[in-house]
Parts: structure tokens; sequence; C-alpha cells
């Protein structure tokens, strides 16, 4: 389940191995040593001071919660690994504290006048929509270079990362105490990011794991036989599904507007603050329909929305009903499943999208 209060458009990232960034970054200017370096440290930090769960679990000084989330943890991965066909490997056995309220914050920016995002470029991961630093500072002095420059910004807080299999990725106190569905998507979304991954295209690899998160979690209470508690993800569901409309929907009456030719910037930067004030009252009535006064889309909206922050929507969402389509196809079996995703990944990025988008048009027919 989407939900931008907890995750800020599923605010997640994913952490290449960090020796290899910071041996690379050694060679390229102070400025991407200093990135690399942080990242490293910030590694470093995390590997430094874990523990295992067990002994946390046997320890009669720790927080009963803790121990509560922990045990429940145990259980989310062998599900995973049976349900799911995921591969938890030592994954989520060790628990770190950071001490802080996030793990990392997400840089995205994007030209004020298009919304295609800047991207960066790693080895192993290849071109990615994000930087992302381990300290709240360093990611917002990155950001005032781009505002500078008249670029679009926005610092997404993120709870939760993946190393894709470079690491053991441990528990951290930024996502443990989430509700029961949301620490199964968390869990499940991060373990399919060690299940497959796509090089350069952020858009079908969060996607995808969107996806087999909310379709683990769908069977991790239907096996629970706890339909109270999936009525409620539901409903979550259902809203998150009209969220994303009224976003795609704003950024195609945007990229209308980015793409006239004879319209002068000063007009379009005018016509650009106008949609987004529509996009802000068509919540409300959307809201209104939902039944709720406050509702946990209310913080994405009371900050401000740009290029930058409508991308990370798209991001994680565009593509998510045309692997749901995927997925009816196989029959709901997700070993099929995962051999046609395999297989879409060996396509070439464009004909990747069409062909992943042609299961949803099939099905439409």
């Amino acid at each position: 389940m989407l939900n931008f209060v907890k995750k800020g458009a599923r605010r997640r990232m994913l952490v290449p191995g960090c020796a290899c960034l910071l041996m690379i970054g050694a060679l390229s200017g102070c400025q991407t040593i200093r990135f690399y370096g942080q990242l490293a440290a910030g590694q470093y930090q995390i590997l430094a001071h874990q523990t295992a769960i067990d002994k946390l679990i046997q320890d009669p000084a720790t927080d009963p919660n803790l121990k509560t989330q922990l045990k429940l943890v145990l259980r989310l991965r062998q599900f995973a690994a049976q349900e799911l066909k995921l591969q938890p490997d030592g994954s989520y056995l060790k628990y770190v504290d950071l001490h802080r309220p996030f793990v990392v914050w997400n840089v995205n920016v994007a030209p004020r006048l298009s919304l295609q995002p800047k991207t960066w470029w790693f080895p192993i991961v290849g071109s990615v929509s994000y930087l992302g630093y381990f300290n709240e500072d360093g990611a917002r002095r990155y950001a005032a270079v781009w505002d500078k420059k008249g670029w679009d910004t926005y610092i997404g807080d993120v709870p939760a990362y993946s190393t894709l299999g470079w690491f053991r990725d441990p528990l951290l106190n930024t996502f443990i105490f989430e509700s029961e569905a949301d620490l199964a998507d968390t869990i499940f979304h991060e373990l399919t990011h060690r299940r497959l991954f796509v090089a350069g295209d952020t858009d079908f690899n969060e996607a995808f794991a969107t996806m087999v998160a909310d379709e683990g979690v769908r069977r991790w209470f239907a096996a629970a036989a706890n339909a109270a508690a999936y009525q409620h993800f539901a409903e979550g569901v259902r809203r998150e599904h009209d969220f994303v409309k009224l976003v795609l929907g704003t950024r195609d009456e945007l990229q209308k507007i980015y793409d006239d030719a004879q319209l002068p910037d000063a007009a379009k930067l005018q016509r650009k603050t106008e949609i987004i004030t529509q996009m802000r009252a068509h919540y409300l009535r959307l809201k209104e329909s939902w039944g709720v006064k406050k509702s946990g889309y209310d913080e994405w909206f009371e900050e401000p929305v740009n290029n930058a922050r409508l991308n990370l929507v798209a991001a994680y969402d565009d593509l998510v009903p045309a692997f749901q389509a995927l997925l009816r196809a196989k029959g709901g079996d997700l070993e099929k499943f995962y051999a046609a995703v395999g297989d879409l990944a060996k396509l070439p990025l464009p004909e990747r999208h069409q062909a992943l988008r042609a299961y949803l048009t099939q099905e439409r027919k």
C-alpha cells in the first residue's frame, strides 16, 4: 500500500556497493569524493552497530514492543520465502538503532519546465533519478545547488533502503515500528529488489517491487484470515489509486504545456502554477468523496509541489497496473510471473516498457 505520510512516495533508495563507489569517486573530483565518502561512512555506521535480532528477543532488557516487531519480521521473512518466492538470505536478521527518524534523504531534481528528471550514473545500478544522503544537511546543501540554478528540487526522507544484495540489509529503527501492513509492505518491497533488478530503469524496478509488495500484503492477510485488517489495507489501496490517478493526470496536463513550442516560458510557468493549484482543489474534492476530514495525503499537499515531486510518484506507480495485468495473465503464479519479468528485463528499455504495457492493453480489449 502506498502511504505518503510514511513513505513519501515509497520513500526508499538503493545503495550500491559503497567500497566500489568510493574507489571510483576518488578518481572524479572533490564533490564526488565527498558524496561517495558520506555514502560509505553512512553504510559503515549501519554495519558496525548491528545486533542479531535473536539476541534482542532473548534479552529481558529489550523493549517489549521491539520484541513483538522483531518476531513479526521473522514470520514475514518466512512468508516471503515460502509464499512469495523471494530470497531473504541473511537480510533482516539484525537490528540497528540509528537514533534518527530516517536513514537517508533523497535529492530529486527536474527542470522547471520539464518532467524529465535529472539522472546520475552509478556502477552496478546504472542510471538513477535521485541521490541519497545519510545526512540531511548534506542533502539540503546539494539541493540548494540546483535551486540556485533554477531547477525544481525535492528532498524525500527515506525510512528503508536496499543494497541489492551487496550487504545483508538490517532492520532499522526508522521503520521497525510501522503497522503490520506497512512493515510487511516494506520487507516485501525491499526483498523484491534482491530478486530482480534492472540497471538504469528506476520506473521498472520500483513499480515491480511495489506491485509484488502489494500482492504480498494481500496474501499475508488472506493467509491469516484477517478480513478486517485486509479491508483496512484495501481501503488504503483504493485511496492510493485515486491519489496516483490525480497526480498522473496533473503530469499529463503539465506535459502538454511544456511541449507547446508556441507558448513563452513565462506563460508556461504561469500555467504550471495554475495546474498545480487546480490539483490541490481536486484533492479536496477527492478527500470529501472518501468521507474523511483528514487523510494520509494531507501532508503531501502541505509541502510545495513541483516537477521533481510529481516525478517521484510516477516512478513508483506508473507501471504498477501493467505488472498487475502480467500477474493475472500468469494466473497469479508468482514463479511464472517472475520468469516473464526476467524476460522483459532482457529487452532494451523502450521495448521493455512497451512490452509490459501490452499486457494491460490486451486485458482491456
